[in-house]
This record gives structure tokens, C-alpha cells and sequence, in this order.
């Protein structure tokens, strides 16, 4: 028990002196912002964790890691926003699981050899585990973007058909096909709005295709960047991209349906055959063993 009074204290001084040193430095940053003439941030909107992931020590967890960036960007989280609040989470949960573990350990499992080896396990688990559910997350993403081009591409060229030209019918689409395209609309979305403040399209699609990393979609920014550029030819490239994934897609549902057929062999083997020989050899090994008894 003196043990856990012990961290408890300890946690506390350690985050009321990290509130401290934020308070500071976001104070700072309220002098310089008014100093240049700019508008105040709103207090209410930055709480402790969004001020922990903008700190110095938030922003080198994942500046240090370009894998890290790269997975952000694949699920979207582009703004320096969302890039504070995933590194207050990288920051905060190797101290949380650290003091969890000590709190548990020393309540639950006292006397031990080696007290500081769980909390230190605790720590390294706090530390691979925002990335790893962030890796998961973007695999998850990755998926649902790859399976809304199949639905992208007769949009699109349903409404090139009806005489619109590729922003407008990515601004139809982004605006229409948001429940429908969830990732998608997101994507374009960003585009759109780098291109309201100047950029040009092509550039920004072959940005985000980049920045997405699906090969359907790069695909298809290849062939809107040839529509943008060319204004027209492209209609049977994507006509012949659609076939290719459709076919893409049945290639990897026979191969799914085939690996799960596999799997239940070896499920019938393992549950069905012991029930089936002793069904049909019982009787007959019965048999055997009375006759040795006499």
C-alpha cells in the first residue's frame, strides 16, 4: 500500500508539473499570436491532451518515426490537429499502462522478486500500442477505399456522360456520395479544398493517391489526370479499369472461397473423423476385445 501511495503521489506532481510547463508554453503562444495580429485560440477547444500531443515531447514521438506519418496520412489524419492528439495518446499510454501495471501489482501480486520488471513491460506495451492499433486502422481503411473505387468509377463516368468535367464531378460526388463513398468523399474532399486555395487538381490527386497508397485508386487518379490534361479519350480506361478490378475482385473471392473450403477439411478432419471411426470401428473393436476375454 505505501508502494501505490507512492506512484499515486508521484503521478500527480509529475502531471500537475507537465500542466505547468503546457500552460507556459501555450501562453507564449498567445503572446507571439497577438504580438503578429492573429486571432486568439479558443480555450475550449484544447484540452490538456491536445496541449500534451502540440508539447515538444508530443511532436518529436512521431517526427522521429516517418512509418508513423506515413499511417496517419493513410487514415486521413493530415492536420496538425489530429497529428497532436495521436501523439499525446503515443505520450500518455506507456505512463498510464505504466502506472496501471504498478497499481495492480502492488495491490493484487506483493511480494514479488522483481518489482520493476511488469511495470516496465506495462511501459514498452503502452508504447507499441497506439501504432499498432494505428496500423490496424490504416490496413482497415485501406480495404474500404479499395472496395468504393468499384463504386467510384461508374459514378464518375456516369457523370462525365452527363457532360461534367472531372472537379465538377468530384465536387458532385463529395457533396451526394458522402454515406455511399465515406472514405472516398473524405479523400476528395481534402483534395478539393487544397484546389479551392489555389493548387492544381492533378497535383493534389496525385498527392493523395500517394499519400493513400491503394493502387485502385492511383489507378484512377492516373486516368483523371489524363482527362484533365487531355479533356477526353480516357472514357475506355476506365471502362477497362472497372472490368479489371471486377475481375481482381472475383479473383480474390475464388481464392478466399477455396482457402476457407481447405480450412473446413482440416476442421472435419480433426472433429468429424474421431466421432466417425468410433462410430463405425467401435463395434467391431468390441467384438475383438470380448473374444480375447474369453
Amino acid at each position: 500500500m505505501p508502494l501505490l501511495l507512492s506512484a499515486v503521489l508521484l503521478l500527480a506532481v509529475v502531471v500537475l508539473l507537465v500542466n505547468q510547463l503546457l500552460e507556459h508554453r501555450r501562453r507564449q503562444r498567445l503572446v507571439n499570436r497577438r504580438l503578429r495580429g492573429e486571432a486568439d485560440e479558443v480555450k475550449s477547444t484544447r484540452g490538456w491532451l491536445q496541449r500534451l500531443g502540440d508539447s515538444s515531447l508530443g511532436q518529436r514521438a512521431i517526427s522521429l518515426d516517418s512509418e508513423t506519418q506515413l499511417l496517419l496520412d493513410r487514415i486521413g489524419w493530415r492536420r496538425a490537429g489530429q497529428r497532436s492528439q495521436f501523439a499525446a495518446w503515443q505520450v500518455g499510454t506507456p505512463l498510464v499502462m505504466f502506472v496501471l501495471v504498478w497499481a495492480v501489482q502492488t495491490l493484487f501480486f506483493l511480494p514479488v522478486n522483481h518489482e520493476v520488471v511488469a511495470p516496465l513491460l506495462g511501459l514498452g506495451v503502452g508504447y507499441i500500442a497506439p501504432k499498432r492499433v494505428l496500423a490496424w486502422a490504416a490496413e482497415r481503411r485501406k480495404q474500404q477505399i479499395s472496395r468504393e473505387v468499384s463504386t467510384f468509377i461508374p459514378l464518375l463516368r456516369i457523370l462525365f456522360e452527363s457532360g461534367l468535367a472531372v472537379e465538377q464531378a468530384l465536387r458532385v460526388l463529395t457533396t451526394e456520395s458522402q454515406t455511399l463513398l465515406p472514405a472516398l468523399s473524405a479523400e476528395l474532399k481534402l483534395v478539393l479544398n487544397r484546389v479551392d486555395s489555389g493548387l492544381e487538381l492533378g497535383e493534389q490527386l496525385d498527392h493523395a493517391a500517394h499519400a493513400v497508397a491503394v493502387d485502385e485508386f492511383t489507378d484512377t487518379c492516373v486516368i483523371l489526370r489524363q482527362l484533365i490534361n487531355q479533356g477526353g479519350g480516357a472514357m475506355k480506361s476506365l471502362l477497362s479499369l472497372k472490368q479489371l478490378l471486377d475481375d481482381r475482385r472475383l479473383t480474390n473471392l475464388q481464392e478466399y472461397i477455396s482457402k476457407l473450403s481447405g480450412k473446413m477439411s482440416v476442421v472435419m478432419m480433426v472433429f468429424l473423423f474421431p466421432a466417425l471411426l468410433i462410430v463405425l470401428a467401435g463395434p467391431g473393436m468390441l467384438a475383438i476385445s470380448r473374444a480375447f476375454a474369453h
